[in-house]
């Protein structure tokens, strides 16, 4: 009987640790980016978390934050978390990596782009690669590259059809390359967290903004707060999903192949959905009452002189190589 009951309960044990060890082996990671919840940012974090948790059986599982909750609102910091193991994972755009990698302004380049065959050049080619090794450097390795878009311009205050029509009014921007083309455009940058956004832009405290359609300006409903957008295409933003260089590390070779592969499917998903959502956009925001301005190709080349200065300020900081690399997979596609 005693025999019965000390082998019972080494059996209860050994269950007990059976079962912990595999408690254990699951975990959840955190995901943080910086949009609300019902962008294509959201969506394309969301459907990695699917499907990571499908592709492992639930030993590994995402759970997604939006509005840069875990970096105290703060969307600049969120990269910087993730470089020091402070967070797993992060979706973020490469213009709010800038003040931790100056190199990642490259992407956003006034005028440097003029379709998305040539983003793709970059983002999915040698000079992503180029990039994506800078950010390990920092602790954060790159799985795969989403779409934030071509920038876009709205206001409260009136049409822009030309460099004159910025001058003097207050826009917010999202980085310190944008705070120069502003300034050499005529207008008042100022540097603010999304977060503030669409108070600043309900109370008159800035003008206007620059984002993309598909990514921010639909989804975000930034048609209810501004009466004028300017389709400009002067600048393009990638985001990224990331990884904590230390988390990585800490996977076998099988489990980082599942990552990086679910990474770039659920990017892949992303791209379209916001490629998609810009394509309709236009028609929508003018539903919706914007007043929509497509500017010539001669208005356009006014705007792409205006902010040569500031190209060529941060192409320097950039650095001569990767700017030509870039530029040399552009011409490439043409």
């Amino acid at each position: 009987m005693a025999f019965s009951r000390i082998t019972g309960t080494a059996l209860a044990a050994g269950l007990a640790v059976t079962l912990g060890l595999g408690a254990a082996s699951a975990e959840t990671l955190r995901l943080s980016h910086n949009t609300g919840d019902t962008t294509t940012w959201h969506q394309g974090a969301e459907r990695f978390a699917e499907l990571i948790a499908e592709r492992t059986d639930d030993a590994i599982t995402v759970r997604v934050f939006p509005n840069a909750q875990l970096s105290g609102g703060d969307q600049m910091r969120q990269a910087e978390m993730v470089g020091r193991g402070a967070l797993d994972l992060v979706v973020t755009s490469a213009i709010n990596v800038t003040p931790l990698v100056p190199e990642m302004a490259v992407f956003s380049l006034p005028y440097l782009y003029g379709n998305y065959d040539e983003v793709d050049a970059t983002t999915q080619g040698a000079p992503g690669e180029m990039l994506s090794e800078i950010l390990l450097d920092r602790g954060i390795v790159v799985l795969a590259w989403g779409e934030n878009g071509f920038r876009e311009v709205t206001n409260n205050t009136r049409e822009i059809r030309s460099p004159e029509d910025m001058r003097g009014l207050n826009m917010r921007v999202a980085g310190p390359m944008y705070i120069d083309v502003m300034n050499e455009l005529g207008a008042n940058p100022q540097q603010m967290q999304w977060g503030e956004t669409m108070s600043a832009l309900q109370q008159g405290v800035v003008d206007g903004q620059e984002n993309p359609i598909g990514a921010v300006i639909i989804p975000q409903q930034v048609y209810e707060v501004q009466d004028y957008l300017t389709a400009w295409h002067y600048s393009y933003d990638p985001i990224f999903l990331g990884i904590s260089k230390e988390k990585w590390d800490s996977y076998d070779a099988e489990t980082q192949a599942t990552l990086r592969e679910t990474a770039q499917e659920a990017m892949a998903y992303q791209r379209e959905i916001t490629r998609q959502g810009t394509a309709e956009g236009i028609d929508f925001l003018r539903e919706k009452g914007m007043q929509v301005y497509e500017p010539t190709a001669e208005e356009l080349a006014a705007f792409r002189e205006a902010t040569q200065p500031a190209f060529d300020k941060w192409a320097e900081r950039v650095g001569p190589e990767i700017v030509g690399a870039f530029q040399d997979a552009i011409v490439a596609t043409k």
